[in-house]
């Protein structure tokens, strides 16, 4: 055990109990310990087993599916905390629930990216940890300092063991251009771009892949994959353009409803993910070609050098 845990606690709701068990054995503490339990008629009640009286906190949960419960249960966690008499809590959300809705695309209908942004900071944080934000915009949202962590370290130190030469990186839709452009920077790939139009005439869909992927391995890259729409959509597009061998790479499995459906059926030769969300025995059994990397050291590093306040940022200026 080294010097940094008689420093940090760090906790973890029910949300992603593996992920921060990985973080702790990367940083060399152990796993704050809790009570944390869910009373008959659902209300949920926590309590630290853990002294952390003037100490520097981390709230570790992934506000993935039940969103609303492991909110609910992040807001209870700081709040429990913060009567602790902590000196200072970071909540860390290896997942952001509710990203997708950060602005108004139509009348009377809510922003509740920000509205959990202001219910994190009035519950008692002090900062916040994120990974690969659907928007990076959100960031602005918090009224606290706010650290977006990049899962691209870790997907390139892989890709770079998988490709002899460098792959065509596809954009599955123009709003991803940049964090695909970004990929292709870092391993001296080329870049393509699946372009999607509606002609509102006849309703009919126009289909184009501006790029090069004819008898070339592609590589799709995204945030997310949630239904698998898009990113399945795009394999087959590009598939019928002649690509080899097609890979899908994405921060977040949420994988939810035909998400297992439309990946079977969709020709991908290899699904990368990372372990911000917990994988379940049915994902792994139904997705053979799936691959799991761990975000743990990176967002151990990051939680070492939130608490020795050091660059966050550092860590993206080489992988």
């Amino acid at each position: 055990m080294n010097e940094l845990a008689n420093q940090i606690k760090l906790f973890s709701g029910r949300s992603n109990p593996q992920l921060a068990k990985r973080i702790c054995d990367y940083l060399d503490i152990p796993l704050g310990r809790t009570t944390c339990e869910t009373f008959p008629d659902g209300e949920l009640f926590v309590k630290l087993q853990d002294d952390v009286r003037g100490q520097d906190v981390f709230i570790m949960q992934s506000t993935c599916n039940p969103v609303n419960e492991n909110l609910v249960e992040l807001l209870v966690f700081i709040d429990c905390v913060r009567r602790a008499s902590a000196r200072r809590i970071t909540a860390v959300l290896p997942y952001f629930g509710y990203a997708r809705q950060d602005r108004k695309d139509e009348g009377r209908t809510p922003i509740t990216a920000k509205l959990v942004s202001n219910l994190i900071t009035c519950a008692g944080a002090n900062r916040v940890l994120a990974m690969d934000l659907h928007a990076a915009q959100i960031q602005g949202f918090f009224d606290i300092p706010m650290d977006h962590l990049l899962a691209e370290p870790v997907f390139t130190r892989h890709f770079r063991q998988v490709y002899e030469k460098p792959p065509v990186f596809v954009s599955p839709d123009v709003g991803n251009i940049k964090r695909v452009r970004m990929y292709a920077q870092r391993m001296g790939g080329e870049l393509a771009i699946i372009d999607k139009r509606r002609v509102s005439g006849s309703h009919a869909q126009v289909e184009n892949v501006i790029g090069e992927v004819e008898g070339r391995d592609v590589l799709m890259i995204d945030d997310m994959i949630a239904t698998a729409g898009t990113v399945c959509e795009a394999a087959k597009i590009v598939k019928r353009a002649g690509a080899r061998r097609i890979g899908v790479a994405a921060t977040h499995a949420v994988l939810c409803g035909p998400a297992f459906e439309r990946l079977e059926e969709a020709g991908i030769d290899e699904l990368t993910v990372t372990d911000t969300i917990p994988i379940t025995d049915e994902a792994r059994r139904r997705l053979p070609m799936m691959r799991v990397l761990s975000v743990s050291e990176l967002l151990g590093e990051a939680i070492r050098r939130i608490h020795r306040n050091e660059s966050v940022s550092s860590l993206f200026l080489k992988s």
